[in-house]
């Protein structure tokens, strides 16, 4: 019987299919493998399903290449993998893209309302015996409806992102590498515009686009003074995505009116200006965290990983 290799302990619903098939080992003690651990285990196993928070660099493929055919990724951002120098020790790398799309949509739109009516902030405050006053102007944030939301990298979370606030009564613009075609704009009633004019006209700004050279620090300085002193920024894609210092800087100085972040460049660390604001709402990368969305992930690499070794084309495959 082949055998799979999980980085992390994980619902163990999610893998009854594939305990049909193979033998899995996952941590029992403890929530995830060390480096260590995991590449003194690896040679002999078949497979490995590691998650974001485990680094598939150089040493771990190294070890995994003598017998690991397939890194089922746990997640749809897969830069956790060093994933040229796994096809070049010939091993195949697959991602789960499917079930993140509504969670991580849910996640950004309630970022978006967190931050837009200070709900994390008054939260906050109302826990201390004088933290806020209340009033009739007193604590007041912004409305979603009417507002412009300006969606960077419009794929299939972009568009569940879209169809939520569409619902709200919000206008939609967006950017991507390509347009969209006529019947998918005219669905979500959005209309294609160039980075920078997005970036001046937009109220919300929600990025939804992997990390590539090209994405890294996309939003940096320059383009955090080209926005509105009222814009709110949302970043649940990749940390990377946004330079983090620039940012504080922005939210500081009310460049912006605030961010609500659910990735950051150097994760776990977060740079110590943000946790000292009101105006930016911070979680901890789980954009995915429901028990569902857990479930079905990990169904999902489980699928690949059975197909593969079926001889099925019909992966998730992205080297």
């Amino acid at each position: 019987m082949k055998k799979v290799l999980v980085s992390t302990r994980l619902p163990i619903e999610g893998f009854s299919a594939l305990k049909e098939h193979f033998e899995v080992v996952m941590p029992t003690d403890k929530a995830i493998f060390s480096k260590e651990e995991a590449m003194q285990l690896l040679p002999g196993f078949d497979a490995f399903l590691p998650t974001f928070q485990f680094k598939v660099d150089k040493d771990v493929l190294d070890v995994a290449k003598s017998s690991v055919k397939i890194i089922a990724n746990f997640g749809v951002g897969y830069n956790n993998i060093d994933v040229k120098y796994a096809a070049e020790c010939g091993i195949v790398v697959t991602n789960t893209p499917a079930p993140v799309i509504e969670p991580t949509a849910e996640q950004a739109f309630a970022l978006m309302l967190a931050v837009a009516r200070r709900i994390a902030e008054c939260d906050r405050k109302m826990r201390l015996s004088d933290g806020l006053k209340w009033g009739v102007m007193e604590n007041l944030g912004q409305s979603l409806y009417g507002k412009t939301l300006g969606i960077v990298g419009m794929g299939r979370i972009g568009q569940s992102l879209a169809r939520r606030a569409l619902a709200s009564g919000m206008k939609i613009v967006y950017h991507n590498r390509s347009r969209l075609s006529t019947q998918i704009e005219k669905e979500y009633q959005a209309e294609y515009v160039d980075l920078d004019s997005l970036i001046q006209t937009a109220d919300f700004i929600s990025l939804h686009v992997p990390l590539t050279d090209e994405t890294k620090h996309l939003i940096n300085s320059e383009r955090l003074r080209k926005m509105k002193p009222t814009a709110i920024l949302i970043n649940t894609a990749r940390g990377p995505v946004i330079d983090e210092k620039a940012l504080a800087v922005a939210l500081q100085n009310k460049w912006i009116y605030g961010a609500g972040l659910d990735v950051f460049e150097n994760e776990p660390e977060i740079t110590p200006e943000l946790l000292r604001l009101d105006n930016v709402v911070l979680a901890p990368h789980n954009g995915t965290g429901t028990i569902d969305a857990r479930i079905e992930m990990s169904r999902f690499a489980s699928r690949n990983i059975i197909r593969f070794f079926e001889g099925s084309r019909d992966i998730t495959r992205v080297n």
